[in-house]
């Protein structure tokens, strides 16, 4: 009688053996707070609310009221003609579109981002107030008059909110608040392409307004420091 060999693997023909991958570990993906959830947390908490508060009335209810009665106020000021040599070696062209292109699309990009957070939202909505009162008080103590060659250029959206009605404004010079707002928005944002693409933006800006001739370079380079100390002083504000 012949005894049955044991059965093994190696018995089958070649063409049949196929391996069979062992099943991997389930993989849960880690994920933040959705934004609604982000929200509910930070509302719930009452000096969130107050401080949100706080700064939409300061911001709303008392800077942009006065607003166009200051910058009429500067229009009529006498100031200094600044010599600038590095103005000097910048093309002079209408470059007024993609300004305002570079710059509200920043804008509404950033803004997307930050509702999604709202303590960086916060955050960057004091921020920004304070840059609007530095650069009132800085504009004031350093009076000025644009270039020779100036371009005007006005902005449709802030002479809407910040400017008397058909009055264009050209000595709000020192600092730049246009590459300044968009210098904030890069920092008040995470993560590290938000980050290289909204300061891309402010230094095209930047270079822009020197070709509109509508700022001295001094305002440009000075932007940012006045960007960054706004932001920093938003943060011990808030924390």
């Amino acid at each position: 009688m012949r005894v049955s060999q044991p059965f093994a693997a190696r018995d089958l023909p070649a063409d049949l053996l196929v391996e069979t991958p062992l099943p991997s570990p389930i993989q849960v993906p880690t994920r933040t707070l959705a934004p609604r959830g982000e929200w509910a947390r930070a509302w719930a908490a009452a000096r969130f609310r107050g401080q949100l508060l706080a700064v939409l009335l300061l911001l709303v209810g008392g800077l942009v009221p006065i607003m166009p009665a200051y910058f009429h106020l500067i229009q009529q000021r006498a100031g200094f003609l600044l010599p600038d040599p590095l103005l000097a070696l910048l093309p002079r062209a209408d470059v007024a579109q993609p300004v305002f292109l570079l710059m509200y699309g920043s804008v509404l990009a950033a803004l997307a981002w930050l509702t999604r957070h709202p303590a960086l939202l916060l955050r960057g909505l004091w921020a920004y107030t304070l840059l609007l009162l530095l650069r009132m008080l800085v504009i004031w103590l350093v009076p000025l008059v644009p270039p020779l060659d100036i371009l005007p250029m006005p902005d449709p959206f802030t002479a809407l909110c910040f400017h008397a009605e058909a009055e264009i404004i050209t000595k709000d010079l020192f600092f730049s608040g246009h590459t300044a707002t968009v210098a904030l928005l890069a920092l008040a944002v995470r993560g590290r392409g938000w980050r290289l693409a909204l300061a891309a933006a402010a230094l095209a800006i930047g270079g822009l307004v020197l070709v509109q001739r509508v700022h001295y370079s001094y305002d440009v380079l000075a932007a940012p420091l006045f960007a960054w100390l706004a932001y920093w002083l938003a943060g011990r504000l808030v924390r």
